[in-house]
Order: structure tokens, then sequence, then C-alpha cells
């Protein structure tokens, strides 16, 4: 399922998602690989220390007034010129007076992209909202100038993270001062909905100017001939939009973030029975609020009114689709305040005119604005609001006070909670620890989709194994890249060394670090790394461990990261590519006829481990493929009559 962490069945297909390739470095080594795409791991770490682009130092000069974000130089000096700050896009007085007692601020409006690129090339710092594209050629045309791209919102979409971080460029956003407003903007669309407010508004409002001209009409007729004539009555226009109480009914929370707890605790003031799905959200703050946290399946099977508040990701692309819509129950109805994507509107538009979606009340489209001929902007039982969820005045000075603030502080040098690309790493520290990068984000993915259930992902522990001592192994980065491989897949957030901490805790998620001093060279900072998922179910029962946690292990062997155990069975496969886990009865011919499948669908086999714990009983086949397999291939490898289970995971 997308957006939960995992699917609840056995044999089951787990959620896809891809993540973005790496870039520079400098003295301080910029991390876009690490931070917004996966690295190919089988690159050598003398390969990947080359590929990393190096960033030049900033220079105190007078259009260079002060340092790199994150890096050692001196700190800002107050008495050189101002910065100029460039403020695209309406911003609260509150930040914009915040802004002028620290730099100089451009508030230019509707700019043209060639107008933007001549403004930046002269900013040090850049605020928009969601109007305008800073893509790569804005960056190229700021020529190293651009220090920092403030977005004031939380959606960075039109933002380009990559060539930002390329260009040593911080970006930060204001994820927090509108959480209220969108929650309201929430409530208020459902309770509208539910009382047909704007379809009966637009009724009048269209009726009233005929009304009095056509009883005028009728009269006069009535006169001139015998035949009756009817006018609509009032009681028969009500009839038109009676609607459905909110008391005693169920509302799927899908999302229990920030928003989404505040529409449930809203919803339980309006006498609602609440339900949530979100696979990271802690449960005692769900229970805290009398909300029940439940599976995916679940959620929109038994809700009569599914308020969505899930980010954007590959996972959550149009999630609600055919598929989905055939589970909810019939008559439903649907509010979206989070992003436009998750929903197939065309998908949709067939729901609401099957009856299975009795309305839906929109914030947020795939594309923005909607087109005009929209046939789902059009439909009668569809109330749609131009993206207003962050817009009320507390709110829209609340996001420019928060952005103001990060901006400023990372014109200062300072690092900013906030912070949405890459941090600045000393390039030692990077080139040593690189391939443990890559191997630690890499057991993060896998740990997290071997995870199942309603109950979510709350406590992690990481175990290191090295002949280092404590002192001589900084696993920050370590932690931040499992962090990262856990979250990214299903979440909004972009994590970094800066963030990590920040979003964990945000998440809910408690991150726990072991280490282990082992008899190994020294030369290494780590001999191997263990991730564990506690207190939660999982979909692949050979992946717990005595203990009764998901565990798997990893090393790095000549530059490429490796798994090596999973759950209590010893295996080695490469993390390239996907990955296939099988249980099954330990026997011959095994690897043959589950590689005669994947061959005759012309998928390659990479690598391939089997892990044993005692002869011919149980075995685990770890089985490493370039391509991902169809539904139907999946099927037959699931089909075969000594595989007990497997599970298809995506790196």
């Amino acid at each position: 399922m997308a957006f939960s962490s995992s699917c609840s069945s056995v044999k089951a297909v787990n959620s896809r998602w891809t993540s973005p390739s790496p870039s520079p470095s400098s003295r301080f080594a910029v991390l876009p690989a690490f931070l917004h795409r996966r690295y190919a791991t089988s690159v050598k770490l003398t390969a990947i220390s080359a590929a990393l682009k190096t960033v030049e130092q900033t220079t105190l000069t007078e259009d260079n007034r002060f340092s790199t974000v994150g890096s050692d130089s001196d700190e800002y000096n107050p008495t050189l010129p101002k910065p100029r700050i460039l403020v695209t896009e309406k911003l609260g007085e509150a930040g914009v007076n915040l802004l002028r007692e620290f730099g100089d601020v451009d508030c230019s409006y509707d700019l043209s992209p060639e107008d933007l690129k001549k403004k930046v090339a002269e900013s040090d710092a850049l605020i928009v909202r969601s109007g305008t594209k800073v893509t790569r050629e804005v960056f190229e045309a700021a020529k190293g100038r651009l220090k920092v791209v403030g977005r004031a919102g939380v959606g960075i979409d039109n933002v380009d993270l990559q060539a930002a971080t390329e260009h040593g460029c911080l970006v930060v956003n204001a994820p927090t001062a509108n959480t209220v407003a969108a929650a309201e903007h929430g409530i208020a669309l459902l309770a509208s909905m539910a009382r047909n407010v704007a379809q009966a508004d637009a009724s009048i409002k269209a009726g009233t100017l005929n009304y009095l001209f056509l009883v005028l009409l009728l009269r006069w007729n009535c006169r001139q001939s015998k035949h009756q004539y009817t006018i609509e009555t009032e009681t028969e226009k009500r009839s038109k939009y009676v609607g459905v109480s909110l008391v005693g009914k169920t509302l799927a929370v899908m999302g229990f973030g920030k928003v989404g707890t505040e529409v449930a605790r809203r919803a339980k003031g309006l006498g609602m029975t609440v339900i949530s799905h979100d696979p990271y959200a802690p449960a005692d703050r769900a229970r805290a609020l009398g909300v029940d946290l439940v599976s995916f399946d679940q959620a929109i099977s038994t809700a009569d009114f599914v308020s969505l508040h899930m980010p954007l990701t590959p996972a959550t692309k149009k999630v609600f689709n055919d598929e989905t819509f055939s589970k909810m129950k019939k008559g439903v109805r649907l509010i979206n305040v989070a992003r436009g994507g998750v929903i197939d509107e065309d998908a949709l538009v067939r729901a609401l005119d099957a009856g299975i979606v009795a309305q839906a009340a929109l914030d947020v489209f795939c594309e923005e604005p909607p087109s005009k001929d929209s046939r789902l902007i059009q439909h009668e039982n569809v109330t749609v609001t131009p993206h207003l969820g962050a817009s009320t005045k507390e709110a829209q000075e609340g996001v420019a006070i928060e952005i103001a603030e990060a901006v400023a502080g990372a014109l200062k040098g300072e690092l900013s909670a906030t912070a949405v690309n890459a941090p600045m790493v000393a390039p030692e520290v990077l080139s040593e620890l690189t391939p443990y990068i890559v191997l630690a984000e890499k057991l993060g993915r896998l740990a997290v989709q071997l995870a199942s259930g309603g109950k979510g992902v709350q406590s992690i522990r990481v175990v290191y194994r090295s002949a280092r001592d404590r002192d001589d192994l900084d696993t920050r980065l370590l932690r931040a890249m499992i962090t990262k491989g856990i979250i990214e897949p299903i979440s909004d957030s972009y994590v970094n060394l800066v963030n990590a901490d920040f979003i964990a805790k945000q998440k809910g998620l408690r991150i726990s670090e072991e280490r282990m001093v082992v008899d190994s060279s020294p030369e290494y900072p780590v001999d191997s790394i263990q991730v564990q998922i506690l207190n939660v179910e999982s979909n692949f029962a050979g992946a717990v461990s005595d203990a009764g946690d998901i565990s798997i292990e990893g090393k790095v062997k000549y530059g490429v990261p490796h798994l090596t155990c999973v759950g209590s069975f010893g295996v080695d496969v490469s993390l390239e590519g996907n990955l296939i886990l099988c249980r099954q009865v330990d026997q011959p011919g095994m690897i043959g006829q589950v590689g005669n499948i994947l061959g005759e669908q012309n998928v390659n086999v990479n690598f391939m481990s089997v892990g044993r714990t005692v002869l011919r009983k149980q075995a685990i086949m770890a089985i490493g493929v370039d391509e991902e397999p169809d539904n139907k291939t999946l099927e037959r490898i699931g089909g075969v009559s000594a595989i007990e289970e497997f599970v298809f995971l995506k790196l």
C-alpha cells in the first residue's frame, strides 16, 4: 500500500518509491547525493570522492559579505554593507520589517523568468511562495552569489533542490506557522460540504435575479391562457440541498502529522468518531486524542468522511485511484487540503459519477490553477477552493516571521532546523564514511518496508560494530541517513545532518544507538551496522529476530554495501537494484526454480545468497535483481510450494 510502510499480507509486494544521485563537495563538502538522491552503490569509494563537485569557498568582498552557510569562515560582519534580500511574492509585513532590520530588501512581484535571473545575480537571499519557479537556470544566473532561498510555506516543489545544493545554496522553509489555518480550512470544507453550503449559495444567487422576471412573465401568461404554470417553491429548493449530520459519523484522517492532528482534535469536538492511518504516528499521542490508529485499508473502508493530510511522495502519488475508491464505503465524502497529486482526478470523477464518492471538497489539485473546463471542477457534487489552506491573516504573518528568521539566520552562517537540503561536512569525514552512508540509508529503507500493521514505526535501535574508540567514530551522519531511509519514502520531509533529529522527533521516531567493540581493522570506521525496529509486526516473519524485533544487518565490502543478516539468517547480497527475500523449506533446487521464473520474464539476477539456521529446515534466499518484476512474476514465485513467504523490496 502506498502511504503505508509496508503491505499487510505475508506474500506481498511493497510500496514503490524512488529517491534522487549525487553531487558536490568543497573544503566543506555538500551532500546532495545522500540528501536528495540515492548513490549508485557499485561505485567504489575513490569514484565517489571524484564525483563530488567542488564548491568554491566564499570570500568576503563587497558583493559577498558573509560566510558560506555552515562553514568555519568568518561570520557575518555587521560593519560591511547589508546583504540584499529579494522577495518575489507578497510576504506579511512583520516578516518584511524583520528582514529590513538585517538587510536591504527588494520586494519585486510578478517578475518574468528573465527579470528574476537578473535580480538574483544581485541578491544574497531570495524569498518566494509557491508561484515563483526557482529553477536550475536561476541558480546558474546567480553565479554563486545566492546563499539562501526561503520558501514561505511548507511545500518546495517550485525549488530545484539538487541545483540549489550543487550551487552551495541553502534552502529553508516555514513548516509550522500555517498548521492551524490548514486544519481550520479542512474542517470548514468538511462542514460546508456536508451541508451543501456552496451549492445552495450558488443556487440562490443564480436564481434571485431571474425569479421576479419569471413570476411577472408567468402571471401575464396565466391571464392570457388557461394553461397552469408552476414555480419551484422555496421548500422544493431546500429539498435539493438536504445535508448529512457530522455527529456520530466516522472520519478517517489520512496522515496524523501536525495538520492531521489538529483536524482530528476539532472533529472530535464536533462529535465525530476519528480513526487515522499514519505509519509514524505515535500511539500515545493518538490515544490522548481518542483516535484509533488503523491500517490503510481499514481506514478507507470504514469511514464516512476521509480527510487527506499526507505528503506527496512517489509512494503516495495517486494513491487514491480506481482500486482505492472501490474499497470505500458507498456514499463516502472526501476532503483534500494536502497535495493534489495524491488523488487520481479522473478516477475521482468516475467514483463521483458512480455514487461511490457522494461528495468531494478540494483545496488542492494536480494542476494549479485547474483548467476551467475540468470535469472534476465542474462536477455538481464537488466543492472547490483555490488553495486557501494557509490563507488567514494570522498564518500569513506567522509564516512571514518564521521564514524571515530562517533566512536571516542562514545569512549569518547559522544552519536552520528547517533546512531542506544539504549541510556542509568536512571532506575528510565524508570521504571515509561515504560507502557507509549509502549502507545506512539502504538499511533504513529496507527496514521500514519490512514493518507492517497500523501501529506504526516508533522505536529504532542502531548497533554499530567497530574496532575504533567511541571518540574516533562520529555516527551523527550515519544516524541521519538511517533516519532518511526510514522517513523519506513516505514523507515530504527532506532529511539531512542538520534536521534529522528534529524530523525524527517531529514524527515521533525514537532512535537509540549502541556501539560494540569488535576485533577488526581500525583502518575502517565501521565493521557492520545493524538496524532494529522494535515493537512492530513484520510482513516477513523471517526478518524477526529471536528477541521479537525486525532486524537487518549490513557491511561494506570492496566499497559496496551488502546485506549480511536478516533476522537470525545470515545472507550476503549486494544492495544494488531491488531485492527479493524468500523464506522457504531448505531443499535442493530452490535457486533454480526461482531463477528460471525470473529468467523467463527477462529479469536479471545480479546477486543471490541463501542463509539457513539448521540443515534441511528453513532458509532465507536473498535475490538481487536489476529490474522490477511484474506482479504476475512475483505471484509465480510465491506459488512455489516450498516458499512459505516472500517480499519484494525497492531500494
